[in-house]
């Protein structure tokens, strides 16, 4: 049995340990030396688990112990992806993060990668017990990164986000217990091959426990009406921890991807696709809501965080469209929309940072001390978030409207990717000629943006024209992705086979 897929938990558990103890606690440098060292060997374990997906799916049995009992973890083409998409986006906010901005109070180190032990061991789970025991590990150490550094601001976003996810978590426990009284099982390959035996009377309650889990991932992933939690935090958390933070709503998308796909997806006979009704619109209702979001939005922080609700109610559409081939365009889309939500989120800081008393506000205010670089990096964010040729944007909606060619919902579908889009156009481009163009006084003494922090913003953005330029593998793996999520979810008799396996 390979020990491949359990690599992306252990190292940044294993080296987020060793940085609460001497000799690694005493030194920042220690500290940012061994967290960029785990994060690249993250990065390449990702690649290793992506590449192996290709081939076969990689199951690992902690302690040896035969699913449906003992914990599975299963490293499937989505579950590779999104721990690829997890390191390269860490990698970027790390290394803006080692520019100074982890040295605004303590444990920044730790808690950044006990994040990404929950985030990861959530992607790789495969049972919804181990999925909840994630969510708090991810949970616990965000409550610590958002108050990184303190201030009023930080402390009262803190006050609602960590209460909202309390009531999310204990909603969790209670959907549950409810699938496992009906099921007798947590284990997602067990429940796949059960949930369609269950009897009228015992389905009722196992649609109960699947609602509720929409609950609990809508919250998670800021589905409309529970969206209201994601601007304040957003905007009020330093930049790298922001730019971490792109993903966190990935988490509740990927959950309800799988739980909802390969669950109660077109198999689940009394409960096939339970959930859809209720997704398709109130994704509707989230890509409307963050869209008005982004034409109110008064600070490049603000705008940003509304494009990840417009990303997020896109994500969902993806899910109730056009059968594999929508969400093969939607996973093509997260890869994107996930990475330059980040650059933006760090470029916004630098643009604060040099513009004085003014921040990132939209009004007149001094001139940018790198205003022809940042003014290059921000012109090729924009026209990747707006969805402009000829990048990885404008390919990933292409892909989302030839989709949903001939299905029930085209026309709404067009109509909202169309709107949303031309909103952003109108929004970014005011953004940037009153940021950039809309000056007035001297220009500002602070100080320019390190190279540390400006290759960081270039990282996360290369992968835009990069999505381009390899769009027939990248579009040919995320196909395959929700193929296989669909339709080949390993059984548990394959699972144990697995683990039997010399």
């Amino acid at each position: 049995m390979s020990h491949l897929a359990i690599l992306p938990i252990l190292i940044p558990l294993l080296v987020a340990t060793l940085q609460l103890i001497p000799p690694l606690h005493n030194s920042i440098h220690r500290q940012r030396i061994s967290s960029i060292v785990a994060v690249l060997a993250l990065l390449a374990v990702s690649i290793l688990l992506v590449v192996n997906s290709t081939e076969q799916t990689e199951i690992y049995a902690l302690g040896g112990w035969q699913p449906p009992f003992g914990i599975v973890l299963v490293a499937d083409r989505l579950a590779s992806m999104m721990v690829f998409l997890t390191s390269a986006l860490a990698l970027g906010a790390l290394l803006y993060a080692c520019a100074g901005e982890d040295n605004t109070g303590m444990y920044f180190h730790p808690l950044f990668l006990f994040q990404l032990t929950g985030i990861n061991g959530a992607f790789l789970t495969g049972d919804l017990f181990n999925l909840f025991v994630f969510f708090e590990v991810l949970l616990i150490a965000s409550y610590g990164l958002l108050i990184h550094g303190g201030g009023k601001q930080k402390t009262l976003a803190s006050v609602h986000y960590v209460t909202l996810n309390l009531v999310g978590s204990a909603f969790f426990l209670f959907a549950l217990g409810i699938l496992y009284g009906t099921m007798g099982t947590l284990n997602m390959a067990d429940m796949a091959s059960t949930v369609f035996r269950l009897e009228a009377q015992e389905a009722v309650l196992a649609q109960t426990g699947a609602l509720l889990l929409l609950l609990v991932f809508g919250l998670k992933s800021a589905l409309l009406p529970l969206h209201f939690w994601l601007p304040r935090t957003y905007t009020s958390v330093s930049a790298p921890i922001a730019a971490l933070f792109a993903i966190m709503t990935k988490v509740g998308i990927y959950s309800i991807y799988r739980v909802h796909g390969v669950v109660f997806g077109e198999g689940a006979g009394l409960l096939a696709n339970v959930a859809s009704p209720w997704i398709w619109p109130l994704a509707i209702l989230t890509l409307i809501v963050g869209s008005i979001g982004i034409l109110a939005s008064p600070t490049l922080r603000t705008l940003t965080s509304n494009l990840v609700l417009v990303s997020v109610g896109t994500l969902l559409l993806t899910l109730v469209i056009g059968g594999g081939d929508g969400l093969g365009a939607g996973l093509y889309y997260m890869l994107h929309t996930t990475l330059v939500t980040g650059a933006l989120f760090l470029l916004a800081d630098l643009i604060s940072k040099q513009k004085g008393k003014a921040e990132d506000r939209f009004v007149p205010s001094r001139p940018i001390v790198q205003s022809g670089l940042l003014g290059g990096l921000f012109f090729i964010a924009a026209m990747s978030v707006i969805g402009l040729p000829p990048l990885s944007g404008f390919v990933g909606k292409v892909l989302i409207l030839q989709a949903s060619m001939g299905e029930n919902g085209m026309l709404w579908v067009w109509s909202l990717i169309l709107v949303s889009g031309l909103v952003t156009l109108v929004a970014v481009s005011r953004a940037g000629t009153t940021l950039f163009w809309k000056v007035s006084g001297d220009r500002s003494d602070a100080q320019p943006a390190s190279r540390l922090q400006i290759l960081a913003v270039a990282w996360l953005l290369l992968a835009s024209p990069l999505l381009v330029i390899f769009g027939g593998p990248a579009t040919e793996f995320t196909d395959a992705a929700a193929t296989q999520l669909q339709q080949a979810y390993p059984s548990v008799k394959e699972m144990m086979n697995a683990v039997n396996q010399p």
